[in-house]
């Protein structure tokens, strides 16, 4: 059993139960091969909740200072995160994010790049695009949908991969394909409520 996998069920036993958490999709992720995971983000536990509801290991960024706690920056690590310099062009980062999804595993982002105070969605930094343009994973969009608090529903939403081989014919920009990305998000955020 890898650290990955404990902490999975660890986290999942605790989680599942206390906000009930409701998954939806899952016929639509991909069994094999590189996939952009990409999320809407409402809490700072949105990464633990889609690592235990996604069906395979999910890779993220994380912000660079997390990995410098002592303890904590070897279990972000073990749990497949690796850094990111934040409001900096970070090439390190996003050659790590190129390196997940062409080696065929799942890469886990939040393209608003911060946490939603309101709860509604924002807009996406063009990141989402770059890796999307960049590789030929599939893009599946994610909603975490309602409230984190106990014994209240939890939904997470995983919706049908994007296609993108129209945005590439037509050389959309990764701004476009951001815009592209969010608005699938929303449409499941709106579906789901």
């Amino acid at each position: 059993m890898t650290f990955y996998s404990f902490a999975r069920s660890v986290v999942a036993g605790v989680f599942k139960p206390w906000y009930r958490i409701e998954v939806s999709g899952l016929e639509y992720f991909p069994k094999e091969g590189g996939v952009l995971l990409c999320t809407n983000h409402i809490h700072n536990f949105d990464p633990l909740v889609v690592g235990i509801t996604a069906p395979r290991p999910v890779h993220f960024m994380a912000k660079e200072e997390l990995f410098k706690v002592p303890v904590l920056g070897n279990i972000v690590r073990n749990c497949n995160a690796f850094p990111v310099k934040r409001g900096k062009g970070d090439r390190e980062s996003l050659r790590a994010g190129l390196k997940v999804l062409k080696d065929g595993n799942v890469f886990g982002l939040f393209p608003e790049g911060t946490r939603s105070k309101t709860g509604e969605i924002g807009k996406g930094l063009s990141g989402a695009g770059f890796f999307a343009l960049r590789t030929e994973a599939d893009v599946v969009p994610c909603a975490i949908i309602g409230p984190y608090k106990s014994l209240k529903t939890l939904k997470v939403v995983y919706g049908k991969p994007i296609a993108m081989d129209e945005m590439r014919a037509v050389k959309a920009s990764a701004e476009q394909v951001t815009e592209l990305i969010m608005s699938e998000i929303d449409k499941l955020i709106k579906e789901h409520r």
